[in-house]
């Protein structure tokens, strides 16, 4: 597989906690090309524990970042996140949280989305589902090989708001996973 390029900037976000996650919506602008197509980013959420597993192992957070391309399909990059050291971009959501559950909140600093990215940009692909209603099918999932670190504070911050919001892992179903080397 060829690599992904990322061509993610600094740009403004918000972020709400819509009752079943906390996502980040971004201004337009950041783009990834995967497998020869172009996808917008539009938001990104975090799931406890992981939704993906790498040889069995589930993780303590994944970020889905959102893409759509310009025919409206769906690539879905999954940052997995384990317990270590604090991490910047999870700290920077967290401070621009809202009080309040269903109120969309603008941060008053920009994102630079590339510090959200493990420094090993190797991944794993597979057509799958989105992970919530209406799991939808059709969509690119893109798992990054190398997991980033959160704090253990961090994780309990998302905890105390959602202890669980993983979909249960899903057999494959004959479907075909390649990864990058």
């Amino acid at each position: 597989l060829e690599p992904i390029q990322f061509e993610y900037r600094t740009s403004a976000f918000r972020v709400i906690d819509n009752g079943h996650t906390v996502q980040v919506n971004l201004d337009p602008g950041n783009f990834i090309t995967v497998t020869g197509r172009r996808y917008e980013l539009l938001q990104f959420h975090f799931h406890r524990p992981s939704e993906e597993r790498i040889n069995g192992r589930q993780f303590d957070l994944v970020a889905h970042l959102v893409h759509k391309d310009a025919e409206g399909r769906l690539a879905v990059v999954a940052v997995l996140m384990d317990q270590g050291k604090d991490n910047p971009m999870v700290q920077l959501v967290w401070n621009s949280l809202p009080l309040e559950k269903g109120i969309e909140q603008a941060s008053p600093v920009l994102m630079d989305m590339n510090l959200m990215l493990p420094e090993t940009r190797l991944y794993y692909t597979y057509m799958g589902s989105l992970t919530t209603p209406p799991c939808s099918e059709g969509v690119q999932w893109v798992v990054m090989q190398q997991p980033v670190q959160v704090s253990a504070t961090q994780i309990d911050i998302f905890s105390r708001l959602y202890p669980m919001n993983a979909r249960p892992i899903q057999r494959s179903a004959g479907r075909m996973i390649t990864q990058s080397n």
